[in-house]
């Protein structure tokens, strides 16, 4: 059976609002979060996205930033934190399995920049896992550029890490203009 795909909602029905960790819309997130990458690397992932204090997260470092629907469901989001002065580190970035090649997840990512910029970083910095081709996809057509060798096997390389300068329009862009 054909799965099709459905149109992605329209900006009027998506909200993008910054939340803190403990947020109990944020816990969808990282369970399905950490239940995919379980499945995907055959251990439990749960404990790696527990790695990082929730401070890291928040301001005047980091934040969470989550992509609703008009009627409040989660469907997708992401973080950012401090990786060195003017370096965000990107992370967690989850779109509900329900709601996925919708081009949610760019929407998340090019907001994710935006409010990195408002913090002052210039960089982005992000890895991926070696099992997760979508999310290398997704990094690459969002003009990041690989720190690794493209044509080698991801599975001998580990973490794929990318990196993305924002130039000086990026963080005055809107979400409605997404």
């Amino acid at each position: 059976m054909t799965s099709v795909a459905q149109p992605p909602p329209s900006p009027t029905e998506l909200t993008i609002t910054q939340v803190a960790v403990s947020d109990p819309r944020v816990a969808p997130l990282l369970r399905e979060l950490g239940d995919e990458y379980s499945a995907r690397y055959g251990r439990d992932a749960h404990a790696e996205l527990a790695r990082y204090p929730d401070e890291e997260f928040t301001a005047p470092y980091g934040g969470v930033l989550l992509l609703l629907l008009e009627r409040g469901e989660p469907v997708a989001g992401g973080a950012f934190r401090r990786y060195d002065e003017t370096t965000a580190e990107l992370k967690r970035i989850w779109t509900h399995s329900a709601h996925r090649r919708r081009g949610l997840a760019r929407r998340v990512v090019a907001e994710l920049e935006r409010e990195a910029g408002t913090h002052g970083y210039r960089r982005i910095y992000l890895t991926t896992g070696p099992r997760q081709p979508e999310a290398r996809g997704l990094y690459l057509t969002a003009g990041y550029t690989p720190l690794f060798e493209t044509e080698a096997d991801p599975e001998t390389i580990g973490p794929l890490p990318f990196e993305k300068h924002l130039t000086a329009e990026a963080p005055a862009r809107k979400a409605a203009d997404l």
